[in-house]
């Protein structure tokens, strides 16, 4: 039940519940039908699950105990591991957002976020994101991250419900991606509904 969603800072006991959710929705997992409801790009192992936790960069929603959703929010130190990211800092010398210089000093990498299917169009993304947003805003101004073209589900999620814009794009691997940016010091607008979470 939605009732029973509790937002929380992910620990070290949640990896389990973490690591199972991500292999769900993982796009090297699905076939093309699946992946036209939305996908996570990124596996992230248990011990670079550990070390984002360490942070304090790892969100999560629970209901009854069971991890439904997760958000990542790691600086580009952290990210830099995964080649996918250096075509996306290397364009930060020309990048402006708002009267923001985009760096990696003010920004962090928001995402991936993955929502088990039932529990999308629900409105949990908005609370979600705002739960993590009020954590990490007193880190960083912006917030950057990045959708491949063809995640349609995610794009409009973002753009549409969450106010992210989109500032430049890029490829790698044969993909295409948009890079967006959203201003931290903004909340997310509630507009609640049955369930009593924003949509």
């Amino acid at each position: 039940m939605i009732k029973n969603i509790k937002l929380e800072v992910a620990l070290l006991s949640d990896i389990n519940g973490i690591v199972a959710l991500q292999e769900l929705y993982l796009v090297s997992n699905l076939c093309d039908k699946e992946k036209e409801a939305g996908f996570v790009t990124t596996p992230f192992t248990i011990p670079q699950l550990a070390k984002i936790i360490a942070q304090e960069g790892l969100f999560i929603a629970k209901d009854n105990g069971r991890v439904l959703a997760y958000i990542f929010a790691g600086s580009w130190d952290f990210f830099s591991q995964w080649p996918i990211f250096n075509p996306i800092t290397a364009q930060f010398p020309k990048l402006k957002f708002l009267n923001f210089d985009v760096t990696t000093a003010h920004t962090f990498q928001y995402g991936p976020i993955c929502i088990a299917e039932e529990y999308r169009g629900k409105g949990l993304i908005n609370s979600f994101f705002d739960f993590m947003r009020i954590h990490i805003v007193k880190k960083y101004p912006l917030s950057l991250t990045f959708i491949n073209k063809i995640n349609i589900p995610s794009i409009k999620a973002h753009t549409k419900k969450l106010n992210w814009s989109i500032i430049a794009d890029f490829q790698f691997n044969n993909n295409n991606y948009y890079v967006l940016a959203y201003y931290m010091s903004q909340s997310v607008p509630p507009a609640i509904n049955s369930y009593g979470f924003p949509e």
